[in-house]
């Protein structure tokens, strides 16, 4: 526990400024995370970080992470993401024809997915945090962090009937709809003291939707690890794993909330 709470100590005095700050500081953060991220999940794979397929991944993530900016640099990269994909699914299955099948065509699919999951997901972070501003990244922050707390300390205590044994063992149903509840009073809280556009029925809704699917990133990140026979998805970060351990939540809201802030 000790170990935890001084990880998430820095951690967070690391983050939290380069968030207030955005931009570019923030746009380099991302990428990062998403490199490291990228790297846990070929891991579980057993696919080698160098290599042709880990290389390409790598390469369509950071394609994928590209802000919607027309004044970013690689302008062109960013406006054909479709057309870069389709080019990386060429170029692997190529790949599984040059190797003699010892990469499949299961592994193409593998590939892929993690690029889109873990760049797609990161990529939302910069675009909530450029095109909505701070007060929408830190409401999500905070909904995620009320939806785990109120999930654990209120399925300790009240926890009976298991939500998805096969998955999650320790997780139950109690603590889900703690965890929904937390939010709820959480996104109450947030929209009293902040200057937020949305009503507070409409910012309920929205905290309602990212808690449900949090804690959905949250069972798709232990089915990975359980499929995969591994406890965490990375040791980068002492007591608490990987960066997909620390943001499966984060990853799938992400882009829920920026479709729901269109509407």
């Amino acid at each position: 526990m000790k170990q935890r709470i001084i990880t998430a100590i820095i951690a967070l005095a690391v983050f939290v400024p380069i968030v207030i700050i955005g931009g570019l500081p923030f746009t380099i953060i991302m990428y990062a995370l998403a490199t490291i991220g990228v790297i846990e999940l070929l891991k579980m794979k057993h696919m080698k970080a160098i290599s042709f397929p880990s290389i390409i991944s790598l390469l369509l993530t950071w394609v994928f992470l590209l802000p919607n900016n027309k004044d970013i640099a690689f302008q062109l990269l960013s406006e054909h993401k479709i057309e870069v994909a389709l080019m990386a699914v060429l170029m692997l299955l190529t790949y599984t024809v040059v190797i003699k099948n010892a990469f499949t065509f299961d592994d193409v699919g593998f590939v892929l997915l993690t690029s889109m999951y873990v760049g797609l997901g990161f990529h939302y972070f910069i675009q909530v945090r450029s095109e909505h501003g701070l007060a929408y990244l830190f409401f999500a922050f905070l909904i995620i962090w009320a939806t785990d707390s109120g999930a654990y300390f209120i399925g300790r205590a009240m926890g009976k009937r298991k939500l998805w044994p096969e998955i999650s063992p320790n997780k139950t149903i109690e603590g889900f709809f703690g965890g929904v509840a937390c939010a709820i009073v959480v996104a109450t809280v947030f929209k009293l003291f902040s200057e937020i556009d949305q009503s507070t029925i409409q910012l309920l809704i929205i905290g309602v939707v990212i808690s449900l699917f949090g804690q959905m990133g949250d069972l798709v990140q232990s089915a990975f690890k359980r499929h995969y026979g591994v406890k965490d998805s990375g040791k980068i970060l002492p007591g608490h794993g990987g960066v997909l351990d620390r943001f499966d939540s984060l990853l799938f809201i992400m882009p829920i909330l920026a479709f729901l802030l269109l509407l």
